[in-house]
C-alpha cells in the first residue's frame, strides 16, 4: 500500500522501528535484562521524556531511586519525564511500544547501578 509502512517487531529486546526527524518509535519485547531476577540498574535520559504503552502481556515500570513500582495497564500511556530514573520489567509475552527522541543513546543517558 503506497504511503504506509507496515512493520513487525518480532525479535526480543529493544527494537527501534520508525525514525522521523526528531523522534522514533520502538518496540520492547522480553529479553533477560527486562526480567526481575536480572534487574540491577536504572537509567535516565537527559534530553527526552520517554513514552511507554503496554500492548500485551505484563509490565512494571520501576521509577525513581526508591524503585517505586508502577504496574502498567494495556492501552494506557505512561510518560516518564526527562531526567527521571527508570527501568521496565516485562513478562515473557509482553510487548511495549516506546516513543522517544531519535538521538536518545548512551551519550545522553545516565546509568545507576543498584
Amino acid at each position: 500500500m503506497e504511503g504506509v509502512e507496515i512493520l513487525n517487531a518480532s525479535g526480543e529486546g529493544y527494537q527501534p522501528q520508525v525514525h522521523f526527524e526528531a523522534w522514533r518509535v520502538a518496540m520492547i519485547r522480553f529479553a533477560e535484562r527486562f526480567d526481575r531476577v536480572n534487574f540491577y540498574r536504572l537509567e535516565r535520559h537527559h534530553l527526552t521524556d520517554e513514552v511507554f504503552v503496554l500492548l500485551e502481556g505484563k509490565a512494571v515500570l520501576i521509577i525513581g531511586e526508591e524503585c517505586e513500582e508502577c504496574r502498567m495497564e494495556a492501552g494506557r500511556i505512561y510518560n516518564v519525564k526527562k531526567d527521571v530514573w527508570h527501568h521496565i520489567l516485562l513478562s515473557r509475552d509482553a510487548s511495549v511500544l516506546v516513543v522517544e527522541n531519535d538521538d536518545t543513546g548512551p551519550e545522553n543517558t545516565e546509568y545507576h547501578t543498584l
